[in-house]
């Protein structure tokens, strides 16, 4: 990986070069407010989540682990790195502070934001784990392998962002009044394992699992068509019961629980903190917010020739941020136990 410059590329942080406001326009006060709301939106609704995991003893399932972990991810992006950003915003992309700061800043941004997509991925590979070998999943509870998950998603994490904290960005020629990623091949590597190589393995990964959902779903259905005992056809009360017959001569219509080895097939039961509609919008929030941030930020980084709009830069940075506050919503509106635990706190703070 070369230490070239990336001129105009900006990295992970958009705004950071002429364009994205001068300071005491309407600009610069639209986004110092925009900024305060998405710092306290984002602030309040996981911290909410993450109370609310917490103190409900419902809530503490193995998935919602996951789910403080994106929580996490969302609040520390919250206190170290958008005041940082919405500051630097508001000064129409001047950097005041110094470089090592902004190199911290970096490191943060690209940090969190892989933390984020990694969590999603490990929520990915948990739900396939319990399709796949769902016997093993249901024998090792007690959620070691998703604190083993998510454990590893954060030291990956934190391997994607180190090349910033140990001095890759430190360009000679570098310009102290602009915060960005100074090298273009690190903009292109970082955009790779934090979007572009898990966001296809994770959809792969559920669409696995949805097919290991529907044969499961076609064999249960099979097998319960053919142990319920057929009704006697035609008009009538039904007959007298059939005579005895021993297992040999006809299988027994007689409900019975089956052995672990004829339930090999069927998944564990469904988690009541993940109903399905839950993992499916938040990925479909995840992509519709980052997917332009980094189609934007690779292009510059792989064509600095190509003209981008500083404001499309900074649009797509603030779209990629606004998933930070989406995901306390989406377990609102799509999980009941969530909304209950949502609503009793709101009654206690009112």
């Amino acid at each position: 990986m070369g230490n070239r410059s990336a001129g105009d590329a900006d990295g992970l942080l958009a705004g950071r070069g002429p364009g994205a406001g001068t300071p005491g326009t309407p600009g610069a006060a639209a986004a110092l407010a925009g900024g305060v709301l998405l710092i306290g939106a984002v602030l309040a609704g996981n911290a909410l989540v993450c109370a609310s995991v917490a103190a409900e003893r419902a809530l503490q399932t193995p998935t919602n682990y996951f789910i403080v972990s994106l929580a996490a991810a969302d609040l520390l992006l919250a206190l170290l790195v958008l005041p940082l950003f919405v500051y630097s915003e508001v000064q129409g992309g001047v950097w005041l502070f110094s470089p090592g700061l902004c190199d911290a800043l970096m490191a943060m941004d690209v940090m969190l934001c892989t933390a984020s997509i990694f969590n999603l991925c490990a929520i990915s590979v948990d739900r396939f784990v319990a399709v796949a070998v769902p016997l093993s999943y249901n024998r090792q509870g007690g959620g070691g392998r998703q604190l083993l998950l998510i454990g590893a998603t954060w030291l990956l994490s934190a391997a994607v962002a180190a090349p910033v904290l140990c001095g890759l960005n430190d360009a000679r020629g570098r310009d102290p009044a602009v915060c960005r990623l100074e090298d273009r091949d690190y903009v292109v590597y970082s955009s790779v394992c934090s979007f572009f190589l898990p966001c296809p393995l994770m959809l792969l990964l559920y669409w696995a699992t949805f097919r290991g959902l529907r044969r499961w779903e076609a064999a249960r259905r099979a097998k319960l068509h053919g142990r319920t005992p057929r009704r006697p056809s035609g008009p009538g009360p039904p007959g007298p019961p059939p005579p005895e017959v021993t297992p040999d001569d006809t299988p027994d219509a007689t409900p019975r629980p089956l052995p672990p080895a004829a339930d090999a097939a069927a998944p564990p039961p469904a988690d009541p903190a993940e109903p399905p509609r839950q993992p499916r919008k938040r990925r479909r929030a995840f992509l519709l917010c980052w997917t332009p941030f980094f189609v934007v930020h690779i292009t510059r980084a792989l064509c600095p020739a190509c003209p981008v709009p500083p404001r499309l830069v900074s649009a797509v940075t603030w779209l990629g941020y606004v998933n930070s506050a989406l995901n306390p919503l989406i377990y609102t509106v799509f999980n009941a136990e969530f909304r209950a635990v949502f609503r009793k706190a709101l009654r206690l703070c009112c």
